[in-house]
């Protein structure tokens, strides 16, 4: 804190363990570790992210579609929130120092292994040395990869979710990136037909939403605008959130003070295209929020892409 008469002196501040110190300790207690090939467009570590730390300012973030996620997670015999890849749009490549069970979820994308295409990649055993490589995806445009016994990367704040809006957690995703692997657990005996991911494919995202906080700032012309006029998500799309395209809502000159967001809220600013909020939204807005996605629904969101074409349907 500075003051007029200068920095305010306060306690020396923790040590931080330089980046990869969590990754040569799980390598040192394994021998094994994960090595980044190519890093594609837009890959991100992630666990479950940050709850509980939104009075601080710090947001959740942790993966766009959380169902994906935790099935990658399942399927390679690891706990939920262990942490694992987020690969948009595909461009990932991959190799391990020793052979481990890989599991791929989300958005179907084509999977080579040395430059040979595996025809279901869902749970895979590769080989020590190895190349694993993730194309780019025919459906949704976001692919999950979990290894058998998770990567150590650095946790900040407890987490190792990548957070795109403030930058917390571990460093991004880079060529030569390197990840030490916790120890192999033991891979359940899942039907395969069973484990899939639920990723929108052509013809309109139809999502739930509850009305509310501030819907009563719209007229009813607009609310049913909203429930009834196609929308579709814009290019301005990434992890912070989705905005829409369409008829857009009037709210005229309304002024309100920040207050708490959170995943799933349709925030209306001036310009009358709603914005739904994904994983890494801010913790505060001051644009009237008309309504909340359905937890259930929000994921799908995460999966969407430039063009969807997206209903909002309200529930009670």
């Amino acid at each position: 804190m500075t003051t007029a008469l200068g920095p305010r002196p306060g306690p020396a501040a923790p040590a931080r363990p330089a980046p990869g110190d969590g990754a040569a300790r799980a390598a040192r207690a394994t021998g094994a570790e994960l090595t980044v090939v190519r890093a594609g467009v837009a890959t991100s570590v992630q666990d479950l992210g940050r709850p509980g730390l939104a009075h601080l300012g710090v947001p959740a973030s942790g993966p766009a579609d959380r169902r994906s996620f935790r099935l990658a997670n399942r399927l390679a015999g690891n706990p939920e929130n262990t942490p694992a890849f987020e690969v948009t749009v595909g461009g990932l490549a991959v190799t391990l120092s020793a052979p481990r069970y890989v599991a791929i979820t989300g958005a179907p994308a084509p999977v080579t292994v040395d430059g040979v295409p595996v025809h279901d990649a869902t749970l895979l055993r590769l080989p020590a040395g190895s190349v694993l490589a993730i194309g780019r995806p025919w459906a949704g445009c976001r692919t999950y990869l979990a290894v058998s016994g998770g990567m150590e990367p650095e946790r900040v704040l407890g987490s190792a979710s990548r957070d795109s809006l403030t930058g917390l957690g571990p460093d991004p995703v880079a060529a030569g990136s390197r990840y030490g692997l916790g120890p192999a657990r033991p891979v359940p005996g899942v039907p395969l037909e069973l484990a899939f991911s639920v990723v929108p494919c052509g013809g309109p995202i139809t999502v739930r939403f509850r009305w509310g906080p501030r819907h009563e700032l719209f007229g009813a012309a607009d609310r049913h605008r909203l429930t009834h006029a196609p929308w579709r998500v814009s290019a301005q799309c990434d992890r912070v959130g989705a905005r829409l395209t369409g008829a857009a809502l009037t709210i005229g000159s309304v002024d309100l003070p920040s207050e708490g967001t959170m995943r799933g809220a349709i925030q209306v600013p001036p310009s009358g295209e709603p914005i739904v909020f994904l994983a890494d939204h801010p913790v505060t807005g001051g644009y009237p929020v008309i309504g909340v996605v359905t937890d259930a629904d929000i994921d799908l969101l995460g999966q969407s892409v430039p063009g969807d074409e997206l209903r909002l349907t309200p529930v009670r």
